[in-house]
């Protein structure tokens, strides 16, 4: 069937093929474009690799610097790279092995100068044994084939054993007098060490700097007693020499983290091992901040009476009045009634004297009143108290109780009991004996 279009139609038909047309072009080239953008892709990274695959694979890369190319590499790009190394190493053992052999065939040969020689390779290899286990490292770190990275790690550990088997005193010597000589080896193990004492030295000189500054600046600060001065004197000058020494540590190039992630993981165990010793910690803490007595103060705690000498951060120590030195958990003496005998400035001494019922009460009164106005170091505010107290079995009793300073209680409690007695004998007044009466009933018969 044949249909007649008209010009109009036949237009509109040319427009749409040539969109078609100019649509299936686009396409063409857009697809054109992807395809050698894939290629260049594909190309770009062999290129690109080639120039840090020469320093990752360069004996003499140092091991900062491989240390940080090894960072943005993948695991697919450390295989090949692991494999590099071990060909490395394996290369160089097997110059040591091929000396090592050369000697035994020749023992002429044997010379100090040849196991010097051996000495160096040896050296040389434990340069190149460092960087092949910082990439094998990087592997297992990356998530490498545990299979992979457990093969590349034995066959280190196997060169390793073997060759410390297999060589001769002699060899061990040398190689060993090598190390100690060189440079990077044992010279610098031993600046590194001397480094370290001097510097422990230096810190010891300023920690005690810091401590005086630290002593006199403490001192100035109000209501602080003696044993948190004391306290916090002590934690500048450790705080001062152990960042000090971490400073020190950290310059020579040595990783302190791990020595930190120890101590986080291990500080579970000591928070259970040391409940004891963190109970008597806590319980110092307490006793310096709220200050129930300090350095120098009588006390008597759990029943234990003596003059406070010191506070440590586990434990408090006292020496009695009769020179015995006692040193009490802090965790006992917080949880024990304390008695700071020596916190006031005053204290009230109180006796207790008897009479017979046949002396006179008025003269009594009289006679402790005066000898008690006559010594000098009992304070007429707040004024004694002189009572008749108690009409005891055998005698009447009074009470004397005057005040005087802490540090004078003693002497006024002794002086009273030794005039008082002169004062009863000079006065007719009689001190009784403890007196019982019998009554004897006879029956007669």
């Amino acid at each position: 069937m044949m249909m007649i279009l008209s010009g109009k139609e036949v237009a509109g038909h040319e427009t749409a093929c040539r969109r078609a047309i100019w649509f299936c072009g686009l396409a063409l080239a857009c697809l054109l474009t992807l395809a050698a953008t894939a290629l260049a892709q594909e190309g770009a990274p062999a290129a690109e690799a080639e120039a840090p695959a020469a320093e990752l694979v360069n004996p003499e890369v140092s091991t900062e610097e491989l240390a940080h190319l090894l960072v943005p590499l993948t695991k697919g790009e450390l295989e090949p790279l692991a494999a590099e190394w071990l060909e490395i190493v394996r290369s160089k053992t097997e110059e040591i092995a091929q000396s090592q052999v050369a000697l035994i065939r020749n023992p002429s040969a044997a010379t100090d100068a040849a196991y010097r020689a051996i000495g160096r390779l040896t050296e040389e290899r434990a340069a190149l044994l460092e960087r092949y286990s910082m990439v094998v490292d990087g592997l297992a770190s990356k998530g490498g084939d545990e299979a992979l990275v457990s093969e590349l790690r034995a066959y280190r550990d196997s060169v390793l054993f073997n060759e410390t088997i297999l060589a001769s005193p002699r060899a061990i010597a040398g190689a060993v007098l090598t190390w100690l000589m060189r440079p990077d080896g044992g010279l610098a193990i031993a600046w590194n060490i001397a480094i370290v004492v001097l510097a422990f030295v230096a810190l010891i000189f300023v920690s005690r700097i810091a401590r005086r500054l630290a002593r006199r600046f403490i001192g100035r600060v109000p209501n602080l007693s003696k044993l948190l001065q004391a306290f916090l004197v002590a934690t500048v000058y450790w705080f001062v020499l152990v960042i000090g020494l971490i400073f020190v540590l950290a310059a020579l190039g040595i990783n302190i983290t791990p020595l930190f992630a120890m101590i986080g993981g291990a500080s579970f165990i000591l928070a259970f091992a040391f409940q004891d010793t963190l109970g008597n910690l806590a319980s110092g803490l307490m006793i310096m901040i709220n200050r129930p007595f300090d350095e120098g103060d009588y006390t008597v705690i759990g029943g234990v009476g003596g003059t406070v000498q010191s506070v440590s951060i586990v434990a408090t120590t006292v020496t009695t009045p009769d020179n015995q030195v006692i040193v009490i958990p802090n965790k006992n003496v917080w949880g024990n009634v304390i008695t700071n005998v020596t916190a006031s400035e005053t204290r009230r001494v109180d006796l207790v004297f008897g009479i017979s019922y046949e002396d006179s009460v008025p003269d009594a009164l009289r006679v402790i009143e005066e000898t008690v106005k006559a010594h000098p170091l009992i304070l007429a505010e707040p004024g004694p108290t002189i009572r008749v107290h108690e009409l005891a079995a055998s005698s009447v009793n009074f009470v004397c109780r005057p005040w005087t300073k802490t540090a004078d209680y003693w002497t006024v409690y002794w002086d009273l009991t030794h005039q008082m007695k002169e004062a009863f004998g000079e006065a007719g007044i009689s001190i009784p004996y403890p007196q019982q009466d019998v009554h004897i009933r006879t029956q007669q018969a």
